[in-house]
């Protein structure tokens, strides 16, 4: 029998820009393509989380929908940052009754920043909400999030397409990036958000940019320059930016798949 190509799924962050990322699932699963193992940053690694605790596209779109992340309740009074992260726990650990990593349907590697070392934190193990909340903790906008103590902050300061785990893993490595760096005039740049959203763009892109040859095929919806990382608003057009662009190249990366399952049988 044949073995099984083992499919890895890397997913950036980019705020609200990770909500191509459903899109991309939904188009991939209309092609019978299911990855096996997820890696991801921020917006990445919440819906690479969902999707391995076994929610469909169209669930994970609608938790997104839902969410009142940037709720002025949230707001933090006593921490650095702008929102208190610790609120939401209760919220998501509704979608992961389990809560751990050793309870989900497909292998997830969620990327955070230590903010005392300085270096990248790859959790695969312990607390899934912990882990997807600390890889989301935005600086400035987020307060850091606290796990054992210790406090991070998103991943994407450090590593913003975690598809290292995935290459000793996988077979076949997809990686869809969604932090393309807009063209902007200066007066653009007005306020303390548009600035930070500009400063987290340059810092992510160009370490990313030089992983991208390391995956089999890559998706970069590059009208996602046109959306802001805080543009909840915008949720369904950026969804729909994702899939159509998998619809793109979903032939390439089927050919692709079926070239390795061939060579294994060979």
């Amino acid at each position: 029998m044949a073995q099984q190509v083992k499919i890895g799924l890397a997913l950036s962050g980019g705020g609200v820009k990770g909500v191509a990322h459903i899109g991309v699932l939904k188009a991939l699963e209309e092609h019978n393509i299911y990855p096996d193992c997820i890696a991801g940053t921020s917006a990445g690694a919440l819906v690479g989380a969902l999707y391995a605790a076994g929610k469909s596209p169209d669930e994970i779109f609608s938790i997104f929908d839902k969410s009142v992340i940037f709720s002025f309740s949230n707001v933090s009074l006593s921490k650095p940052g702008i929102i208190d992260l610790e609120k939401f726990k209760t919220y998501f650990q509704q979608y992961f009754p389990e809560q751990t990593f050793s309870s989900l349907q497909r292998k997830l590697y969620v990327a955070a920043t230590d903010l005392v070392k300085g270096r990248v934190k790859m959790f695969q193990s312990g607390n899934v909400v912990d882990a997807v909340l600390a890889s989301s903790a935005f600086p400035l906008v987020f307060s850091p999030y606290k796990i054992d103590g210790k406090p991070y902050v998103d991943g994407g300061v450090v590593n913003n397409f975690p598809i290292e785990p995935l290459l000793e893993d996988c077979d076949y490595i997809l990686g869809v990036f969604a932090n393309p760096l807009k063209k902007v005039e200066p007066n653009h740049l007005s306020n303390s958000l548009r600035i930070m959203d500009r400063v987290y763009q340059i810092a992510t892109r160009y370490a990313s940019l030089q992983k991208l040859e390391r995956c089999n095929h890559i998706l970069l919806p590059q009208e996602l320059e046109h959306y802001g990382t805080f543009e909840m608003k915008k949720a369904k057009e950026i969804y729909n930016l994702g899939y159509t662009e998998t619809l793109k190249h979903i032939a390439t990366i089927s050919n692709e798949i079926e070239a390795l399952k061939s060579s294994q049988r060979t």
